[in-house]
C-alpha cells in the first residue's frame, strides 16, 4: 500500500509517470524503507494508466463487496447508549 500511496502522491504532484527513484525519494522522506521488487511491480502495473480511471474501477469493485462490518458497528453503538444513560443517574 505504501508504494501505491507514494505513486499517487507523485501523480498528484504533477508527475504523470513516476519512476522508482521518485517513489523512493517520497518514501525516504518519511523514513520508510523500500522493497525494490514490490515498488517496481506497482510501477509496472500503474504506468501508462489514468489514475482517475484506476480509482473509479477500484470504487466499483468496493461497491460490490458486502458490508458485513456495518452490523457490528450498529450493535456496538447500541450497547454504549445504556452505559451513557446510567452515568448521569450515578452522578445525581
Amino acid at each position: 500500500m505504501r508504494y501505491v500511496a507514494a505513486y499517487l502522491l507523485a501523480v498528484l504532484g504533477g508527475n504523470d509517470s513516476p519512476t522508482s527513484k521518485d517513489l523512493k525519494k517520497i518514501l525516504d522522506s518519511v523514513g520508510i524503507e523500500t522493497d525494490d521488487e514490490r515498488m517496481n511491480k506497482v510501477i509496472s502495473e500503474l504506468n501508462g494508466k489514468n489514475i482517475e480511471d484506476v480509482i473509479a474501477q477500484g470504487n466499483g469493485k468496493l461497491a460490490s463487496m458486502p458490508a458485513g462490518g456495518a452490523v457490528a458497528v450498529s450493535a456496538g453503538g447500541g450497547s454504549a447508549a445504556p452505559a451513557a444513560a446510567a452515568a448521569p443517574a450515578a452522578g445525581e
